[in-house]
């Protein structure tokens, strides 16, 4: 998990305004820069002056599978059912929100939401967006047993390329969490990359595993247990960071169970922390990505929909801005810092 960014190759993309209140891309031309193994190259002018800021929207279907891995609602028909509206109401409306702004985004689906909602998944399918990997029922990943892990892993590539008729390259584990052998799993399966870890916010960076540190032991001398962590190797795992202050669940989902539960806090404040993150991104980078986590538990709300349109407005009104998957994002990566 080793961030070792370099500067860059030439890349053609589309950069964005707004007309009309939609995304209008347009296609425009990067700088090249000589690549460098520095770690902080990403951070400096390395384009001359030019921004390229790679933007993806990634939604992760929870739905049902989000009560049954994760919420504490596999027990209760009311929560089974908000599982439902974001399935059958929620998809919809966000592909149709995708439609309108022309924004190409990366769908994360677990393979219960898949079974459980095929019409669905077809529209996100039939609309062009990219399906990566979320789990089956949202279960997580620590709690399992290896054979229990691969198994999982197996029935979503299956699904997926099923209804896409594309082997899936991206995963996100599900609620961001990494058994001691995801990383070696998602390599032996041929997945590119990854959007789980966090050892940078805005930029990719190749997983490292075979980390270790050692747990405080109270009952045992500090001396056999103040020790530094001990960094394992890179891998070709490109990792693009996920962030839980660009995520719409925390803050915007109650969920009974949970003690630190929102549900209720204004879509304006979260607007504003989120485009706070993203000017403070565009004024310090000439090359980041900044990637946002939305479900349609939460994004399928109309406040949130409100929401999500003029995030999408401030950031479209920006040059060298374009939106993009999280596979166009890692092989982008990927030539800016060759292994």
């Amino acid at each position: 998990m080793n961030n070792n960014s370099g500067s860059g190759r030439p890349t053609q993309g589309v950069t964005g305004s707004v007309s009309g209140g939609r995304y209008q891309p347009r296609p425009t031309f990067s700088s090249s820069a000589g690549s460098s193994s520095s770690s902080i190259s990403h951070r400096s002018v390395a384009n001359g002056g030019k921004k390229e800021i790679l933007c993806a929207v990634g939604v992760d279907v929870d739905a049902v599978a989000g009560w049954l891995g994760s919420y504490g609602g596999e027990d209760s028909p009311c929560d089974i059912s908000r599982g439902l509206f974001a399935g059958e109401v929620g998809v919809p409306r966000m592909v149709r929100l995708f439609d309108k702004w022309q924004i190409p985004t990366t769908w994360f689906i677990p393979g219960h939401s898949i079974e459980t909602f095929p019409a669905e998944t077809q529209m996100v399918v039939d609309a062009g967006h990219e399906i990566g990997m979320h789990g089956y029922s949202h279960e997580n990943p620590i709690a399992m047993t290896p054979v229990q892990e691969e198994a999982v892993m197996d029935k979503c590539i299956d699904l997926i390329e099923k209804v896409s008729g594309r082997r899936p390259t991206g995963y996100v584990a599900p609620w961001w969490e990494f058994s001691p052998i995801t990383n070696e799993l998602l390599l032996a399966k041929g997945i590119k990359y990854d959007h789980s870890l966090m050892n940078d916010d805005f930029h990719p960076f190749y997983a490292r595993v075979g980390d270790s540190w050692t747990k405080i032991d109270y009952s045992k001398h500090p001396d056999e247990w103040m020790k530094p962590l001990v960094r394992g190797h890179e891998t070709d795992l490109i990792d693009i960071p996920g962030s839980w202050y660009l995520d719409d669940l925390p803050p915007m989902m109650f969920i009974k169970g949970a003690p630190n539960s929102h549900g209720f806090v204004n879509p304006r404040d979260i607007e504003q922390l989120w485009i706070d993150q993203f000017d403070w991104v565009y004024n310090e980078y000439d090359y980041a990505v900044f990637t946002l986590t939305i479900h349609p538990d939460v994004s399928g709300r109309p406040q949130v929909q409100m929401m999500l349109q003029r995030v999408f407005d401030h950031i479209s009104a920006h040059t060298g801005v374009r939106f993009c998957t999280f596979d166009e994002i890692a092989d982008d990566f990927a030539a800016r810092n060759p292994r």
